[in-house]
């Protein structure tokens, strides 16, 4: 017989799924068998496979030691070491952290950068505060930013949060709003609607017809204009990968410096000055982050004004 403790990050995830993380060798139809034939039981008690783990539950599992052993392997705690704790905690509770995400550094880990990353760095910042309480679970974003777009991201400390948060993202209940500074003169409110195709091999986003083309909607308001710039509040309705870069350009209107979409560097700046300011959740929370110092010290040199910053 095991016993287990589901922990405070562990709450929040389904009871075959926590089954599947503990017990990663083991045939999920066994999981699942287990499960209908009481051989699993929380705080003492039959529960069916979708049943929602709270912190402080008492799992019992009725397999014998070498079989759980076998079937779930060695438990290794990470120590991330050698990774940067530094982050830019905009706000922290018990199940989320909302931080401000510098440009230049990516939000996951991929091909070309597995250490340094925006969530190694939360990582290490939760371990070092030894808020990381589970092997089985570890807290993630539930939006990403470009590597050169700065601004808010979203991680769910627990896994109900982390499920919470991309419930919301995937029925588009939470409201992104992004600053960004375009080539030209625009005014008032608009929106951009045209369908998006990804080419992941040249890493670039196009305006398509395509019939596997995704629909796509930026609204956008004009802030204020200047020196031949104008900045703008994007309001991203859906979140395709380089959305905002693609449809300003599509309407004549690059974004500053960013040349992979038409834009002029300016002032030494050859990327997008894009930046994820302001974040609203279904539940009455708003978190905002003002620009970086270089996004500043531009908005600065053009004469450009962004009000309530």
């Amino acid at each position: 017989m095991i016993t287990r403790t589901v922990t405070p990050s562990e709450s929040g995830k389904k009871l075959h799924r926590y089954l599947c993380s503990l017990m990663p060798n083991y045939p999920l139809g066994q999981i699942y068998k287990m499960i209908d034939q009481g051989k699993v039981r929380v705080n003492g008690k039959r529960k069916k496979q979708n049943y929602e783990m709270a912190s402080g539950d008492e799992l019992t599992i009725f397999v014998d030691e070498e079989t759980f052993q076998r079937s779930a392997g060695a438990e290794k705690k990470p120590k991330f070491i050698g990774i940067p704790a530094n982050i830019d905690v905009v706000y922290e509770d018990d199940e989320l952290l909302v931080v401000n995400k510098p440009a230049g550094l990516l939000t996951h880990p991929d091909r070309t950068e597995q250490k340094d990353t925006l969530i190694t760095r939360v990582h290490a910042y939760l371990y070092r505060k030894d808020a990381l309480d589970s092997r089985l679970f570890l807290p993630a974003s539930a939006n990403r930013l470009d590597r050169n777009t700065s601004g808010l991201v979203l991680v769910g400390k627990t896994a109900g949060m982390l499920h919470k948060l991309n419930q919301w993202v995937q029925r588009r209940e939470i409201g992104k709003y992004y600053v960004t500074i375009v080539q030209g003169r625009l005014e008032g409110k608009g929106e951009i609607s045209s369908s998006l195709e990804r080419d992941e091999r040249s890493n670039r986003t196009r305006v398509s017809t395509a019939e596997e083309a995704k629909e796509s909607m930026t609204r956008y308001e004009a802030l204020h204009s200047a020196s031949g710039y104008t900045l703008v509040e994007v309001d991203l309705e859906s979140g395709r990968t380089h959305q905002i870069r693609s449809h300003f350009q599509s309407i004549g209107h690059s974004l500053l410096g960013d040349v992979k979409y038409g834009g002029r560097p300016y002032e030494g700046v050859n990327h997008q000055l894009l930046h994820a300011w302001r974040i609203t959740l279904p539940d009455g929370r708003t978190f905002q982050a003002p620009p970086p110092d270089e996004f500043g010290s531009i908005l600065r040199k053009l004469r450009l004004t962004l009000p309530h910053a």
